[in-house]
């Protein structure tokens, strides 16, 4: 896969071979050869569709940056929400791991681990995951476990729950969500991982059982999934 700038080299390259193509093409006396010919017609037809393609690839790659640099901002806010800027000196962006994810239900085969330290020391992770089983669809989410494997926080970033019922996931519109911190496989059992109906400790909404009870579980599968990976993620 080119570079961004190599991408650009590229256009730029083309754009000058389809010049030279034009001018010799738009020649008058060319013109006048090819004008009654049904093959001109196709031919102009072609040349707005090359120069609308080459247009939108400069637009493309023009924008490029300025769109990846929009989704890191909104990446590193949701995971300085989930992880206390107290708990690390580095950029978690740029220390990540890989972690094989197929087997956990976190939604992706792999799964990108954010890694923060202080003084060079792993303290806490977080990486993003997804509850497929919300009531309209799949409820994507980010959380941070302390090397302890104690939940420091739970956000969710994009739903299409139902608003005034299922949208109490999000920390701006309940408090609901912040039940989750300080949680632990050593604190809950498994079956204390649910909503109060199903026999659990985490309260459901009037109306919306499905939306708490999908976010519940999927926190759940976030807690084992670094318990499965603790050594490679923090060491111990």
């Amino acid at each position: 896969m080119r570079s961004d700038s190599g991408h650009i080299k590229w256009l730029i390259e083309e754009a000058v071979i389809y010049k030279e193509f034009l001018k010799r093409w738009l020649e008058p006396s060319n013109l006048e050869r090819l004008r009654p010919k049904l093959e001109f017609q196709t031919g102009v037809l072609a040349g707005f569709a090359l120069i609308a393609s080459f247009l939108l690839g400069v637009t493309h790659c023009s924008t490029l940056e300025a769109i990846q640099e929009r989704l890191d901002e909104d990446l590193q806010k949701s995971l300085a929400e989930v992880v206390p800027s107290t708990l690390h000196d580095n950029d978690l962006l740029q220390d990540t791991v890989t972690v094989p994810s197929g087997e956990d239900s976190l939604g992706a085969n792999e799964t990108t681990v954010y890694i923060a330290r202080k003084a060079g020391q792993i303290t806490a992770v977080c990486f993003k995951l997804a509850a497929p089983d919300g009531y309209s669809g799949a409820i994507s989410m980010v959380m941070g476990i302390n090397r302890d494997g104690e939940v420091l926080g739970v956000r969710v970033i994009n739903h299409a729950e139902t608003p005034g019922l299922g949208d109490k996931i999000e920390a701006a519109k309940s408090v609901w969500i912040l039940d989750f911190n300080g949680r632990s496989l050593l604190n809950l059992t498994d079956a204390q991982w649910a909503v109060k109906k199903d026999g659990g400790v985490f309260d459901q909404f009037a109306g919306a059982t499905i939306t708490p009870r999908a976010v519940v579980k999927a926190t759940h599968r976030g807690l084992q999934f670094f318990n499965r990976h603790r050594s490679e993620l923090v060491g111990s």
